[in-house]
């Protein structure tokens, strides 16, 4: 069973800044083969949603509310689950935790992610819409996607 943490950058323990930046290398740089600055100085900005399996980084997300990362929106991004740990619902899980999380504490607040192509239909069940063209990010096609105020 996962459970979900959220810690501000300052409240993580050093073994779990240390496992999460371990962890998005692993799938960001090693597995998806693409070298990218991902230490980019906003993790000290960011809402960090951390899902637990065994006292294991299963999950993960970062997560800005409106102000730190965007006037307009709230965001999510660098959502992973470990890859021994696919194919359990952990993905859906982790956006519906960090969906709540936001509407909850930005309400009436849109919530703007830039996805992964490929993930499009993923998103698109947690109630995100495409927004304009599809376009490359670190070399990987991206999709700017919005899910609007409910």
């Amino acid at each position: 069973m996962i459970k979900f943490h959220v810690r501000k950058y300052q409240d993580l323990s050093l073994d779990e800044g240390h496992d999460i930046f371990a962890l998005r290398s692993e799938i960001f740089v090693l597995e998806q083969n693409c070298v990218y600055q991902d230490i980019d100085g906003k993790d000290k900005n960011a809402i960090h949603i951390i899902g637990k399996s065994e006292n294991e980084i299963v999950a993960y997300a970062r997560i800005f509310v409106r102000g730190e990362s965007n006037s307009d929106f709230t965001s999510i991004g660098r959502v992973l689950v470990k890859k021994k740990s696919r194919g359990k619902s952990l993905g859906h899980q982790l956006m519906a935790f960090c969906i709540k999380f936001l509407e909850t504490n930005n309400p009436m607040c849109s919530i703007k992610i830039s996805a992964q192509t490929h993930l499009e239909k993923f998103y698109y069940k947690h109630g995100f819409r495409k927004q304009g063209e599809s376009y490359l990010e670190d070399d990987i096609p991206h999709i700017e996607m919005l899910k609007e105020v409910s």
